[in-house]
């Protein structure tokens, strides 16, 4: 490799061949000239930008773009659940005979006792009646033993039975001669017993799913009786 001055050419020897590169270094008028027509074609809009001031600065950045991530699909599909008129085709909610046996459900009684008394503050005998008869509303009540007290139809009355299904419109009580009871939850009133307390029950008032009154806020008003 042979070097010169700044105006001179500069000649390069390929170690492994006799072929030489030659290099005229430019003059800095022409290098100058040459990166204003490189800026001109490499930027979009020329006439929004200084050319002076891009020169001035240490980095350039010309056209860069991020590159895009590649999005992966995921599958959004949620399983569907079944429909009334699927559940009650596959009989999801009927208890088969041999389930419908009274001391089969006194576990579930037990646990409801022990469920409704904490949710009542421990239900001490100082306790209001309002209070426990707020918590009842909003309570689940299966495992619950049920008493209908009044009916518009004679044959409801006296009937008593742990709750094992509940409906909107319906309460379903087993009895103790592992009859399953279907009791309309209109025009009846049942009363429930919890160490001692007994606590009256408007069926008119609970035409609600579990799940549903148990966020609604019910207000206090007068019932007519049956």
């Amino acid at each position: 490799m042979s070097g010169c001055t700044a105006n001179t050419c500069v000649k390069f020897f390929c170690p492994l061949g006799k072929d030489t590169v030659s290099w005229t270094p430019q003059a800095q008028s022409k290098a100058a000239a040459f990166t204003k027509a490189f800026l001109k074609n490499s930027i979009q809009h020329p006439a929004r930008h200084d050319l002076k001031s891009m020169l001035t600065r240490k980095a350039v950045i010309l056209g860069y773009i991020r590159p895009k991530k590649e999005k992966t699909k995921r599958n959004s599909k949620k399983a569907k659940g079944l429909n009334a008129r699927q559940k009650k085709a596959m009989k999801i909610f009927q208890l088969k005979p041999e389930h419908q046996r009274y001391e089969l459900f006194l576990p579930l009684q037990e646990l409801w006792r022990q469920y409704i008394i904490e949710l009542c503050s421990g239900l001490k005998p100082t306790s209001s009646p309002q209070f426990v008869q707020q918590k009842l509303l909003k309570a689940d009540l299966h495992g619950a033993i049920l008493t209908v007290v009044r009916s518009k139809c004679p044959s409801y009355v006296g009937t008593t039975g742990i709750l094992v299904q509940e409906f909107k419109h319906v309460f379903k009580i087993i009895t103790k001669e592992d009859k399953l009871k279907v009791i309309p939850k209109r025009n009846s009133v049942f009363a429930v017993e919890i160490n001692g307390f007994v606590s009256h029950i408007f069926g008119s008032k609970f035409e609600q799913r579990a799940s549903e009154r148990s966020a609604k806020k019910f207000k206090v008003r007068g019932t007519i009786d049956l």
